[in-house]
């Protein structure tokens, strides 16, 4: 199979489990907003700052060197290279997340109290804590399918994880009704660690086949090589990735005290954190799924072209990257602005939620680009650069966190993810452009889909009124169509682009 081939199938393989998985995921939290609501999705929201804290730490730069050095190996034909390096760094990875969840466990009630900010979240935090080495076991092994370029088995995982997650929480649920215990956030953290160990076991029985079928077995001479090799070129990414997390976590802290000095009550804050961070921005995270998977599958494939030295691949790259990134991108501030409303009424029964989308819709097409840029950064081995836009990029958001959420409210937020977010785009153009001399068409990036955009906008118009006489008891089904309408109508101008791609 072609490069080409290969690239797009794994496309392909990802983003529909990408989608399915993220469908998944957005009943899943209809259904915690209408089980602990929007201040218990709030208390759990609290976590990430920890669990992100943890990743950085114990895989941080690992995972994604670990992917380009097997990439490398496999491109030199050396499997068995690829198992050695695996291993190597899944055992030390593992090792600093036992050593994190332990100490997790340990401090749980201080870093509830005096971190978080919130005491109900210390009993999560020891649930929350098992999860840490399991969650490193399945992120490290998918690094190894995602440079063989093998999706397969990670969108298996992804796919087994997320229904694993929420059939478990609804047990969870089930179980806490029954008992008359009233439902709250330790049953999202109960999912989370049911999740990633089905995902974990599920990866190591498919790592220890594709083991035996090479008839693979680990020798302790070549550890200690390549244990140098990867901690030599991880460690400034771990750092710069620990650093960046730090700066995620100060922001995610801060915002609900932030609330708070705006007049809110610490639930008012709670709730409203809840809705931005578990409603609004995974809603406008959705079609990232399409660019979450190109990132993974350019990692790689960038790599092994500039080991290769083809430049002229690396700069096609990067100019169909941005274009297809822009058109998505597009299209979601048209649907999000026009029907997000729509959308957080209906769907989470939150209007809060539904004018966030439209404020946050316009992040989408700078959402969208960064992800994919920042895998071509990191594929041409650009991690500094990676490093500086993501600080700059958080700088400006911890800024309007402390500034402007106390005179503006939640709008100061919103404003500034979205500053922070078209400084990041412009700052990872400017760095690739001095790293590939690439062109940029703004006819086609920019003014041909957004006069597209209008066009469907105007079909969507039409279709809902036409819909609303047929369907004025179920509004869900409408929008659901109309959305489908507008993104049938807005396709159809590429298809013949799409086509001449796949050749």
């Amino acid at each position: 199979m072609s490069r080409k081939k290969t690239l797009l199938l794994g496309t392909i393989i990802l983003t529909g489990t990408g989608l399915l998985t993220r469908i998944i995921g957005f009943f899943y939290r209809i259904f915690l907003s209408h089980t602990i609501g929007a201040t218990g999705m709030g208390i759990y929201q609290l976590l990430s700052p920890v669990s992100f804290l943890c990743a950085a730490i114990c895989i941080g730069g690992f995972q994604t060197i670990m992917s380009r050095t097997i990439a490398a190996k496999n491109a030199v034909g050396s499997k068995k290279g690829g198992f050695d390096v695996l291993f190597v760094g899944t055992g030390f990875c593992v090792c600093l997340s036992v050593l994190a969840a332990c100490l997790i466990r340990i401090f749980s009630n201080f870093i509830a109290i005096h971190i978080l900010g919130e005491p109900e979240t210390a009993r999560m935090l020891d649930i929350l804590a098992l999860s840490v080495p399991v969650s490193t076991i399945h992120t490290c092994i998918i690094s190894y399918y995602y440079a063989r370029k093998k999706t397969g088995i990670p969108s298996a995982s992804q796919l087994l994880e997320q229904l694993i997650r929420v059939l478990s929480s609804y047990l969870v649920y089930q179980i806490m009704i029954s008992r008359g215990i009233k439902p709250d956030a330790i049953m999202t953290v109960i999912g989370l660690l049911a999740g990633e160990a089905g995902a974990s076991l599920f990866t190591l029985i498919a790592i220890a086949w594709e083991c035996s079928k090479y008839n693979y077995h680990f020798h302790l001479s070549e550890a200690e090589k390549n244990f140098k090799e990867l901690f030599t070129l991880s460690y400034p990414l771990t750092a710069n990735r620990i650093c960046i997390t730090l700066l995620h976590s100060v922001e995610a802290v801060l915002i609900p005290s932030r609330l708070r000095l705006c007049g809110l009550s610490n639930n008012q804050a709670l709730a409203t954190y809840g809705i931005i961070t578990g409603m609004a921005l995974p809603m406008v995270l959705f079609p990232s799924a399409l660019t979450s998977s190109v990132a993974v599958m350019l990692l790689p494939s960038v790599a092994e072209d500039q080991a290769a030295g083809n430049d002229e691949n690396v700069k096609k790259t990067i100019e169909v990257t941005i274009k297809y990134c822009l058109i998505l991108g597009i299209f979601a501030v048209g649907v999000f602005c026009a029907y997000g409303n729509a959308i957080g009424t209906l769907l989470f029964q939150n209007e809060e939620a539904g004018k966030y989308l439209q404020i946050l819709g316009f992040i989408s097409p700078f959402l969208y680009l960064n992800s994919t840029l920042t895998s071509i950064l990191n594929g041409l081995g650009k991690t500094r650069l990676c490093f500086y836009q993501n600080i700059a990029g958080l700088s400006i958001r911890i800024l309007f966190v402390l500034f402007a959420i106390p005179s503006f409210g939640v709008k100061g937020y919103l404003w500034g993810l979205l500053f922070s977010e078209l400084v990041s785009s412009v700052l990872n153009v400017i760095f690739l452009k001095k790293s590939a001399r690439f062109s940029f068409n703004a006819m086609q990036c920019i003014l041909k889909p957004s006069g597209l955009l209008m066009i469907a906008l105007g079909v969507s118009f039409f279709a809902d009124a036409i819909l609303g006489r047929f369907m004025a008891g179920n509004s869900i089904l409408n929008l659901i169509l109309v959305i489908l309408v507008m993104g049938s109508s807005y396709l159809s101008f590429y298809l013949p682009t799409i086509r001449r791609l796949k050749a």
